[in-house]
């Protein structure tokens, strides 16, 4: 039973050797990965063109496979050709190379600038790189590799595929890489050393030719020639003795208050520290044949000023310290804080007490009687001087944040108003305060309302760079809560004293500008109003003029924006000197004895121009007659009559104003009150209508009015003449119609005698109390955009300094990507930033362009033609990565850099003893420092490319490319070698 049983056991014991192990399964997955990007069969392509590997494109895509739990990454580098280059393999010669394998001998594109390390090595344009996935694995065992490599092998065998496949092994940044590259009977090996420490032997040429023919172990006795190519690098780092274009901001002038107030409109620009930290200078001998030069360890011939090709390129300093950008930054800051202004400087400044509070007490009496001041005493010092005498009393002069001479000046030149008009000089310094400014109608000026900040030529503006001078040179956040309370106390004494705010657009506020912007045209409102009023008052009392009490005209300088103007002009006058501009803004008198002497005026003067009215009728508040149209019942003439302005309204005050109508809901009460408080102008316009036209009716009101709302056509009467016959409009003629209704309680009052529209004095109020509660913060997060919108100005007037092109393109992001930030209030930090980082990037490219010009003495150099060829120069080294230099050590360029490194030379002619000592013991120091090499120092990297083609690995083989590169550095040397073999016959 036992023995039958045996061959049934047996069967179960029969091992399947089909089961794939998991070497077999990478393989396959190495395979279908390269099936998959159709690396599969003869490639074939145009011979390479020069310089194609840096100004091609270069683009790579990746898979991940497994051996076992082991991730790799693939990935497939390749230059981007023409469709016709890859589609063209029929066409191939059967038994041409690989495509990679004529690369290896191709000169066109050696030392490229800006490459993948292998493209470098080797010279390819196309490869696939095999590394382990995460960034910490490494194969470090020989085995190992050894098992990659040929699985590597096997993959490329069965596929047939004759893209160059690596490796890397050891750790990544080692950038060890071996690979293999098969053809049809030919096979090449990629294979590199890596060391730390140089063999004197691999330090010249002779020493890795001799490397490189051993390693070939070509079987020829006469080797065909070997080509070089060969690159010395030179570095320059001390820039220390050349001009640094950058003129340091004179910190003690300003804190001295020497210097004009002007310059705290200005924004300082450019670098704090070289941003251009080295030049590196290659020197390069492209074909060379082996034999025609001597390079060994007691001589060389290789002088980099023969180098038939010269090439720069400079490292730029990482994140160079940048004027503006620090000013940028620090401003931010202050966006963040959490104090307010009475936090920072202490008690309130306000809080006083004895005599001065009594005085307090009584403001709204000042507000209400306004005391004649006479302008000429209004000078910075009368205008801080309570300011002063209230800040002494909480804390020492010195104490102070802010310095007299600074707050002076800075006042000065934010109110050039104040300052004695009768001083010499007023004008000029009035006028050059503008001067800098680009005119209204440019686009640079209206950036104000892309950016929603302020016109450059603003008293917003003007604030907001001296409070971000003030943040940076003056103390800080408390420079800076200084300054504002003392603006604060300006705007208080300017609205008292019915002094207008220079720099501030006439009119109501511009909804396209900042809020605080806006508020200040709000207050500048208010003390317009109210100014007129106040002459107004003094003009119909003391009856100066004859004029005086005209009501037709008043309107006419109510609308004109000359009247504005013109008080601009005069605002340095004492109240004699003023010349009484008619009967202006009267809405808003309440002195009843007033009121009826200039009602009585107005009726004579009304009987006088309109001789056939009843002189009982009394017409009140007329502006002039509107062309030929009459009153459709009297048939008097129709008269414009003087209105009340509607009330003008921050963006704060329209959205709060929305909200309260949009509360009132959709009810027939609530639309009815909504409707009632959006007339109150349409109302107080028919009672002026009324008093200006006596006997009007609605008819004649809408026709001035609204006069698409009167409906007129040709009819034919009783007589047969044909008579242009008019009603109102159906909306007009709806039941409960609110313009009838306003209408039918309207009564004839002329605007000066009505309510106030604008209640100016509360208005006022509420904005200097609102600017009175800004925190440093909130005041920094208002005028940021007025920040943003200034220092793009500066970008923009720097660079048309330097005309760089990738400048230009950058500011146009930055415009449009400040547009679109700035717009809504509240902008997220982040974005902020990104704006910010923007301007810096493009401050640092510009202070490059000027190190660069100031190092190759662009200005200075007097022949046209040189001037043009060193600044095209300037401007390469900027956008490309390599910059070739024409006429190599003799073009005008070459000249320059030439001088640079032997005056560099002659500073660290006399090294310290110990450097000496160490460097004396150096072969290659000794074997360079010959002739005119002392010019340069040593070179910092030296590259030699070694090429040759010869049959391997038997004299009857096919002749094959062999290549070997080699880069030393101080501290780093490298072999790559690619050595093909024919794998046919050997």
């Amino acid at each position: 039973m036992a023995a039958d049983s045996e061959p049934d056991s047996e069967v179960f014991e029969i091992t399947d050797f089909t089961t794939a192990s998991e070497w077999e399964r990478f393989i396959s997955k190495i395979e279908e990965v390269l099936n998959d990007w159709k690396l599969i069969g003869i490639s074939s392509g145009k011979p390479l063109e020069k310089g194609v590997y840096t100004t091609g494109v270069w683009e790579e895509k990746s898979d991940e496979i497994s051996f076992a739990d082991f991730k790799f990454s693939v990935t497939h580098h390749y230059l981007v050709q023409e469709p016709g280059d890859r589609d063209g393999r029929e066409e191939g010669v059967e038994d041409a190379l690989p495509l990679p394998m004529q690369d290896l001998l191709c000169m066109n594109n050696d030392f490229p600038p800006r490459a993948h390390c292998l493209v470098r090595w080797y010279g390819l344009r196309e490869f696939v790189v095999i590394a382990p996935a995460a960034n910490n694995d490494a194969v470090l065992s020989e085995s190992k590799c050894n098992l990659l490599l040929s699985s590597v092998s096997i993959a490329l065998g069965n596929t047939g595929c004759q893209v160059p496949l690596f490796v890397q092994i050891h750790q990544k940044w080692r950038r060890m890489y071996v690979g293999e590259c098969q053809g049809p009977g030919v096979r090449t090996d990629f294979e590199m050393v890596h060391l730390r420490k140089v063999p004197s032997q691999y330090t010249h040429l002779s020493g890795l030719l001799d490397v490189f023919k051993s390693k070939i172990g070509c079987p020829l006795t006469p080797l065909p020639p070997v080509s070089m190519a060969i690159r010395l690098t030179y570095v320059l780092q001390d820039w220390q003795q050349y001009f640094w274009p950058q003129q340091p901001p004179d910190i003690d002038a300003l804190v001295g208050g020497e210097v004009g107030g002007l310059e705290f409109g200005k924004l300082p620009f450019g670098a704090c520290e070289d941003p251009i930290s080295e030049l590196h200078l290659a020197t390069t001998w492209p074909h060379l044949t082996e034999g025609v030069i001597v390079d060994n360890d007691v001589y060389s011939d290789l002088d980099p000023i023969q180098a038939p090709q010269w090439s720069v390129r400079v490292r730029k300093a990482d994140n160079p310290q940048c004027l503006l950008g620090d000013f940028l930054n620090e401003f931010f800051k202050l966006c963040r804080r959490k104090e307010s202004t009475d936090e920072i400087l202490g008690r309130s400044a306000f809080e006083e007490d004895g005599k001065e509070v009594a005085d307090i007490t009584h403001a709204l009496s000042k507000l209400t009687e306004p005391a004649p001041v006479p302008i000429h005493k209004l000078s910075v010092t009368n205008m801080v001087h309570s300011a002063k005498k209230k800040i002494r009393k909480h804390r020492g002069v010195d104490e102070s944040p802010l310095n007299n001479e600074v707050l002076n000046t800075i006042l000065l030149f934010l109110f050039p108003d104040a300052v004695d008009k009768l001083a010499e000089g007023y004008e000029s310094r009035a006028s050059s305060s503008a001067g800098s400014n680009p005119p209204p109608e440019n686009e640079d000026y209206n950036l104000f309302s892309q950016f929603k900040s302020a016109p450059s030529d603003s008293l917003t503006y003007k604030l907001a760079l001296c409070l971000c001078m003030i943040n940076f040179y003056h103390g800080g956040v408390k420079g800076v809560a200084h300054l504002w309370q003392e603006f604060v106390l300006e705007m208080r004494y300017r609205w008292e004293n019915n002094y207008l705010i220079p720099g501030l657009a006439n009119g109501p506020p511009d909804l396209r500008c900042c809020l605080l912007h806006q508020k200040l045209q709000m207050l500048n409102c208010c003390i317009e109003r109210k100014k007129a009023r106040d002459e107004g008052k003094r003009g119909s009392v003391s009856d100066r003029s004859p004029g005086g009490s005209s009501g037709d005209t008043g309107k006419g300088a109510d609308h004109s924006g000359d009247y504005l103007k013109e008080t601009d002009k005069e605002v340095g006058k004492s109240w004699e000197s003023w010349s009484d501009s008619e009967e202006e803004f009267f809405e808003c008198l309440s002195d009843t004895e007033d009121l009826k002497g200039n009602g009585q005026d107005n009726g004579k003067k009304g009987a006088k121009e309109g001789s056939k009215e009843p002189v009982n009728l009394k017409p009140e508040g007329r502006l002039h007659p509107h062309g030929k149209l009459t009153l459709l019942h009297p048939g008097e003439p129709l008269y414009i009559p003087i209105t009340q302005e509607p009330a003008p309204m921050t963006e704060d005050l329209l959205e709060e104003q929305s909200e309260v109508l949009a509360k009132l809901g959709t009810s027939a009460e609530g639309a009815h009150l909504r409707a009632r408080m959006q007339s109150a102008c349409l109302l107080s316009d028919m009672e002026s209508f009324k008093a200006a036209n006596p006997g009007c009716c609605l008819e004649d009101f809408v026709r001035w009015y609204s006069p698409r709302d009167y409906i007129e056509e040709e009819v034919v009467d009783e007589k047969g003449n044909v008579v242009i016959k008019g009603e109102l409009s159906a909306r007009m003629k709806i039941p409960s119609n609110m313009w009838v209704e306003a209408w039918e309680t309207a009564k004839p009052v002329p605007a000066r005698r009505q309510k106030r529209l604008f209640d100016d004095t509360r208005e006022a109020e509420k904005v200097l109390h609102y600017l009175a509660v800004q925190k440093p913060a909130d005041l920094a997060r208002h005028l940021l955009p007025c920040i943003i919108h200034a220092a793009v100005l500066k970008v923009k007037e720097e660079e048309v300094l330097e005309d760089i092109s990738s400048v230009k393109k950058i500011i146009k992001q930055i415009i449009s990507h400040s547009s679109k930030v700035l717009r809504f209030p509240n902008p997220e930090d982040k974005k902020l930033e990104e704006i910010i980082a923007q301007i810096m990037s493009v401050e640092a490219i510009i202070a490059r362009a000027r190190s660069l010009k100031a190092k190759f003495g662009v200005e200075k150099c007097e022949n046209e033609e040189e001037k043009e060829d060193l600044q095209r120069f300037v401007n390469c080294l900027l956008e490309q990565p390599e910059v070739s230099v024409l006429g190599a050590g003799r073009g005008p360029a070459g000249s320059v850099i030439h001088k640079l490194f032997v005056n560099a030379q002659r500073i660290s002619a006399v090294p310290p003893l110990d450097e000496e000592l160490r460097r004396s013991g150096s072969a290659d120091e000794r074997r360079l420092n010959t002739g005119s090499m002392s010019d340069f120092p040593p070179p910092t990297g030296r590259e030699i490319i070694l090429r040759t083609t010869v049959p391997r690995p038997a004299p009857y083989s096919k002749p094959l490319p062999q290549r070997m590169y080699s880069v030393l550095t101080k501290e780093d040397f490298r072999l790559a070698g690619a050595f093909s073999a024919d794998t046919t016959f050997f």
